[in-house]
């Protein structure tokens, strides 16, 4: 007798799981929800399973290894850095992810984070609450947006929708992205530059690149003291973009004029962490992604998957195999 199919969702942050339990119970399986934290965990939790869904969590080798024959990993989310894809392709273990659930949500709070800590409101607050009223002491130097350009540090599909919202503001704009062709730059007003060039020039840097083997820690100490002392960084891409020492460094003295995070390398961001007491700095809890219809979207399409891989058809958005052509 063939044993029945188990649906595990390793760790989530949402109220209920009702479209997932749907899903699964709905093809006849067996459906459970832990909220592991460590790779340890995840991997006694998927035992046996034919689909994972992970959101956080590590899902490495071992947890890999554990899976049933011909399983699926599906990921809550735009990216999949928590998961080994290697580890899962060299078992035929299938691996999916939701890139496009929220795009519109991470940039309208990239544009509102940079907007923010361009007209300086942060520090505005602070001040205010402090029974100050110095408005040019706290403010200066402060540019008027058409002299500011802002610098997007990749330039994929969230950062063009970032664009959008950014460019009624008589911003100027400037990208590093070898994958965006000279023409198509020119025919949207954006200058072209290398990344040494966008982080010297840029008021305003706006990071939109995946975290590779290339860009990790790309922020660095020596890049953030290339850059303008007034310049101000937003990151809601990925949290191993940026040393963030180097970066608590760079504030507390002053060497770039501020920054906006909402992802980081550890999260939650850990109590002794450093960028928790230095000035114009705005932290945001990984929230870019939310509203309350991106919720429903994000499980409405991963539920989508776990009844299509149950009933033998393939994920909606697959990631590569390393190494598949």
């Amino acid at each position: 007798m063939a044993m029945q199919a188990r649906v595990i969702v390793t760790d989530y942050t949402f109220p209920e799981l009702q479209q997932e339990r749907r899903a699964a119970e709905s093809a006849g399986a067996d459906f459970a929800a832990f909220q592991c934290r460590t790779a340890e965990d995840v991997a006694e939790a998927v035992d046996g399973a034919k689909v994972a869904v992970v959101q956080f969590a590590p899902f490495t080798a071992a947890a890999a290894a554990r899976l049933a024959p011909g399983a699926a990993v599906i990921r809550y989310g735009v990216g999949y850095d928590n998961i080994d894809v290697a580890a899962c392709a060299e078992r035929g273990i299938a691996v999916s992810y939701v890139p496009d659930y929220c795009a519109d949500e991470v940039a309208d709070h990239t544009a509102a984070s940079l907007l923010a800590m361009l007209r300086k409101l942060p520090a505005f607050d602070a001040s205010v609450r402090r029974g100050d009223w110095k408005a040019v002491a706290v403010a200066k130097p402060l540019k008027s947006f058409d002299e500011t350009l802002i610098g997007f540090f990749g330039f994929g599909h969230i950062g063009r929708l970032t664009f959008a919202r950014l460019k009624p503001f008589g911003f100027r704009f400037a990208v590093a992205d070898p994958m965006l062709s000279p023409d198509v730059a020119q025919e949207m007003g954006l200058e072209l530059m290398d990344a040494d060039t966008l982080f010297r020039n840029a008021d305003a840097l706006c990071l939109h690149a995946p975290a590779t083997e290339q860009t990790r820690f790309f922020v660095d100490a020596e890049r953030l003291a290339a850059m303008q002392p007034h310049a101000v960084v937003v990151n809601t891409a990925r949290g191993a973009l940026i040393d963030e020492a180097a970066l608590a460094q760079a504030l507390r003295a002053g060497t770039i004029g501020g920054a906006a995070l909402d992802v980081f390398n550890t999260e939650p961001l850990p109590a002794d962490s450093p960028l928790r007491d230095v000035p114009n700095v705005m932290l945001t809890p990984h929230a870019a992604w939310y509203s309350d219809g991106a919720i429903g979207r994000l499980q409405g399409l991963v539920a989508g998957d776990i009844a299509a891989w149950l009933d033998g058809k393939p994920l909606r958005k697959p990631v590569p195999w390393p190494g598949a052509a």
